[in-house]
Order: structure tokens, then sequence, then C-alpha cells
């Protein structure tokens, strides 16, 4: 088929633009012919929480990657869909993920719809966003009418996306699949000699942008418990701040937990990644809210054992006392309690038995085949 992705890549970074490469590929392995249409401005500068948008990751050479979306500008909306309209794809897929795209996005889609050939599939990873503002509920519905069917990753995803759309549109679930592409699995000394960290010293990780519901605030309370100082278990916090640096930092100083903490607060390259989970014993997640994680993709991955909230989709693919932990959300001495059981039980080899034997749970080749199963005219919703 050709197939048309819009959504973010390169030159944009994280963990949507890594999957909608990773996805393309998937396609092109499969025989498809694989165009992807980027954002030129993703985010004007004001509203975006982080240093840079940017990658200074080399150009993929295997995708052919068109950089010319922009998320504010009418004008150029209707010129972009019109540009895939004539294309004739026969498939789009659209990555959908907060109602402020909803109007760029919305837009483009009407217009290629104009063609009567192509068909439309959303992977929506969330349809009400995590930091609700106003016009939220406006932004999704627009964007939503003009799309086929959708991908989502998450039963409460699923749930909620049920009061946007008609009986007409289909939805199939898909768990998040892995993210594979980064590289090979690291031994825990090579990877705390290129951390700079003491082979010896047993490790907790949080990784990924700090946001208010990720509930980074949680866990450094929940560091603060006097068993786990005893453990003399160590935490990394890898990741970038989009939320105000100062209240991390008076929990910090309120629990002296200063001799606990590794803080590796930039934006973590992706030749580094597999660095942070080579050293982890088991990935952190207390979030407060959530949808489906890519950071526990990226757990099956490295194969480490997982703490997270049963928030979510989270409890879908952390199978509680077999991969790792679920917990209550916002309750610091819960994730204290998984914490120790997790070191004085010894459970990281029954636990990591338990991530390997999940895995082929979680491949590309489902969502793949999902989203071509939604183009069936047979398929119901």
């Amino acid at each position: 088929m050709k197939i048309v992705i819009i959504g973010p890549a390169h030159p944009l970074r994280g963990g949507l633009a890594e999957f909608n490469e990773r996805i393309a590929r998937e396609f092109i392995e499969m025989g498809d012919d694989v165009h992807i249409v980027t954002f030129s401005l993703q985010y004007p500068n004001f509203l975006f929480p982080g240093k840079t948008q940017y990658s200074e990751e080399p150009q993929p050479v295997d995708l052919d990657i068109d950089v010319a979306m922009n998320s504010v500008n009418p004008f150029n909306w209707l010129a972009i869909g019109n540009k895939i309209r004539k294309m004739q794809p026969d498939l789009v897929v659209c990555r959908f993920w907060l109602p402020f795209m909803g109007p760029c996005l919305g837009t483009i889609l009407r217009q290629i719809k104009k063609n009567r050939h192509t068909k439309i599939v959303s992977i929506i990873d969330n349809i009400i966003p995590h930091e609700k503002r106003i016009g939220d509920k406006t932004f999704a519905k627009y964007f939503v009418k003009p799309v086929d069917g959708f991908v989502v990753m998450s039963r409460s995803v699923e749930a909620e996306l049920q009061a946007f759309i008609t009986q007409q549109q289909k939805v199939v679930y898909i768990p998040h699949p892995i993210y594979d592409s980064y590289g090979a699995h690291w031994d825990k000394k090579t990877a705390c000699a290129a951390l700079n960290i003491p082979f010896e010293q047993p490790y907790l990780l949080f990784f990924g942008f700090i946001r208010k519901y990720k509930g980074l605030d949680i866990l450094l309370e929940a560091m603060g418990d006097p068993r786990i100082r005893n453990l003399g278990v160590r935490l990394i916090v890898a990741g970038e701040f989009y939320d105000s640096e100062a209240v991390y930092r008076e929990l910090i100083e309120k629990h002296n937990l200063h001799d606990l903490l590794i803080l590796r607060t930039d934006y973590i390259p992706k030749d580094e990644v597999g660095a942070y989970f080579g050293a982890a014993d088991m990935v952190v997640q207390p979030y407060r809210t959530a949808t489906q994680s890519g950071i526990s993709q990226l757990a099956y991955h490295f194969e480490v054992p997982m703490l997270v909230t049963k928030v979510g989709g989270l409890p879908e693919v952390v199978e509680h006392n077999k991969v790792g932990y679920v917990v209550a959300p916002n309750n610091a001495t819960e994730v204290a309690d998984g914490i120790v059981n997790f070191y004085q039980n010894n459970r990281a080899a029954e636990f990591r038995k338990g991530v390997q034997a999940r895995k082929a749970d979680f491949s590309w080749a489902s969502l793949i085949n999902g989203i071509k199963a939604l183009m069936s005219p047979s398929n119901d919703k």
C-alpha cells in the first residue's frame, strides 16, 4: 500500500517521533511504500516546557520525511491536506496526543478525505489530556470526525473515546509495542562505567520528562522512608524538567535526599538510554494519571522490572508480582513498600524472567495488522 504517516518525526525528538519512525520501518518491512509528514513548527516556544524540541541525531537515511506542517497556520493546514489528497495514499495514519493539535490535524484530514479513496486511521495516545485546558473537548471532537478508525493502546482511552465518536467509527485496542530500536542490552558493569557511577550500588530508575502527573514528587517522598535509606538504594532521575524544578528541590531538602539521588536532568540522547536501564534494578513509574507508557515498553525492551501505579493502562502491561508491582496512586508509603519488598526478598531475577516471558505480547507486527484490519469493510466496531 501507499501509506502516509502524519505526526512527529525527525528533526523532532522524543517518544512520539521515535514511535512514528519505528512504525514506518515496520510498514516498509512488510512491503509498503511509506511517506512521513512531520512538523516544521510543532509548538510555539511559549507552549513548549522543555529546552528544545529538536534532536541532535542525524536524519534517518532510510525514511522519507517531509518537514512541512505548521501547527498554528491554517493556510499551511489546507496546503498540506491538499498535497496529501493528491498523492492518493491508500492509508493515512495520524497520531493524536494533544487537543491543541486538533484544528491542525483535523483540517488536514478533512482535505485528504475529499479524494474519496484514502482510509484514515488515528493512533490515539490521549483523547483527554493529562493536563487539561479550555477547548480540549471541542478540539478533540473536531479532530475525530474525519477519522475512519482508531487504535488505542489502553482500555482507559478506549472508554474515554466513546464520548467523541459515532457508531460507524471503528476502534481497536492494541497494547503499545516495545521500543526495540534503542540498541542491545547493557550489562550493569558497563552501564555504570558509562554513567560514571559505582557498580556495586543498587539503583532505581525514574526515566523520562518530569511532569506533575508522573509523580516524581511521590517517589521522592518514598525515598525519604527510613527503610529505603537502610537498604542503601540510590535513585537515578534521568530526564528533563517539564515542570517547576523548585518543587522537587524543596522535597530533596525536606527529606535530606542528596546522598540518595543521581540527578541527570537533561534530555537523554538515544544512544545513552540503554546505559540508564542497564544500571537499574527496577524502573519506578509513580504516575498520578496515565494512559499507556512508552517508558514501560523501554523497560520491557531492556528486561528491567517495573513498579507502576494503578492508573490508566499501566496495570494492563505490568502484571503485579510477575513483572513487578502495581501500587495505589498518590501513595508514597505503598511505593516504598514495593521497593522494600523488591530488595528484601531478592525478586530481581524472578521479575526479569517474567518480563522476558511477557515481551512477545507487544509486537510491532500486531500493531500493523490491527491498523490494516481497521481498513476492512467487514470489520465491525
